[in-house]
């Protein structure tokens, strides 16, 4: 049996809602379906063995991204998933060949030029992985340099740039396997490859970038390798993506909380995530829909202040589709 999508479930919950006059009621349905029938595109690249495919099914749970996958790098052409509202487009991995590499990079630069029905380029987001485990990026960041940036248009902020595997950087030293968390030897390390690759890009291309470290998850015959800073990297890949879009992200997202849990200390970022996705909810419905100063701590938690609330039901099943999120 197909799921229901959230919006159909919270267009119910507007319908029966007498709290809410009809003005008000047609804005929410109107950002309702405008949420339904917005797609956000994603183009993913990095060199082979980067864990792009590990990537996407951690996040978005779907096994359609094939991990370790065999196939001949001189006729791969851009892969596509349609998921309920993304469409994920995954370019062949880099560094099999030099002439491979010219094709890939062919491919990738006609999708970024590639424009929608209504005359907009069509990706709404590009995300490079890199090899944490590896010491030799060199095609990853001429492709950045010489591919994506320069095909970006005037947003670089669509370039998110984030290093995978990063348990595996300094050859497995240093991994705290009970507490699945880097120690402070790799901490350090990883900071270094995050910088030394901010500088690469900057000073190749004049773009500031901010890249993340981050590791999928993976099963092997030895064991397995639970994810970490996943929150992070959604959180970011979110926060990239225009503000009325993001909120379709929600249908897709992952629900197995075991994904999600590990992460460095900086900030909540699920928290963070749900308020993004409950400011995108509210965007562009503002206008008579009754929305307030405070949706209150009991909600989103104690940076829900100053969000904005929906009277009535509505605001109790957008809620709940947020909070289930991760748990």
């Amino acid at each position: 049996m197909s799921k229901v999508h959230f919006t159909e479930q919270l267009s119910k919950l507007i319908q029966q809602d007498e709290s809410l006059t009809e003005p008000q009621k047609k804005n929410w349905f109107n950002r309702m379906n405008q949420i339904k029938k917005t797609k956000v595109n994603i183009l993913i690249t990095g060199a082979t063995g980067c864990g792009k495919s590990s990537t996407i099914n951690a996040l978005f749970n779907t096994e359609k991204a094939k991990v370790g996958q065999g196939v001949d790098p001189q006729t791969m052409q851009i892969s596509q998933f349609e998921l309920d509202n993304l469409s994920l487009f995954d370019s062949p991995g880099l560094g099999d060949s030099k002439e491979a590499d010219l094709r890939h990079a062919k491919n990738i630069t006609e999708k970024l030029q590639q424009k929608n029905q209504q005359g907009e380029l069509l990706i709404d987001l590009v995300l490079v992985i890199l090899d944490g485990s590896s010491r030799d990026l060199g095609t990853s960041f001429e492709l950045i340099n010489r591919v994506i940036i320069p095909n970006l248009g005037d947003n670089k902020g669509r370039l998110l740039v984030a290093i995978n595997q990063a348990d595996m950087a300094m050859k497995g030293r240093y991994w705290d396997h009970t507490n699945n968390q880097p120690m402070p030897e790799l901490i350090n390390f990883l900071d270094e490859k995050v910088m030394s690759s901010k500088k690469r890009i900057l000073e190749g291309t004049g773009v500031e970038v901010s890249p993340i470290y981050y590791c999928a998850g993976y099963k092997d015959g030895s064991g397995q390798q639970q994810p970490y800073n996943m929150s992070k990297l959604l959180l970011h890949i979110i926060q990239n993506v225009k503000k009325e879009k993001r909120a379709v992200f929600i249908q897709d997202i992952n629900r197995d909380s075991d994904v999600w849990q590990a992460n460095d200390s900086h900030k909540n970022y699920q928290e963070e995530v749900k308020n993004t996705l409950w400011n995108s909810i509210c965007s562009a419905a503002e206008k008579g829909a009754d929305l307030g100063q405070n949706i209150g701590e009991s909600i989103l938690g104690s940076k829900g202040r100053g969000i904005g609330k929906v009277v009535g039901g509505v605001v109790g099943g957008a809620v709940g589709f947020i909070k289930g999120l991760f748990d």
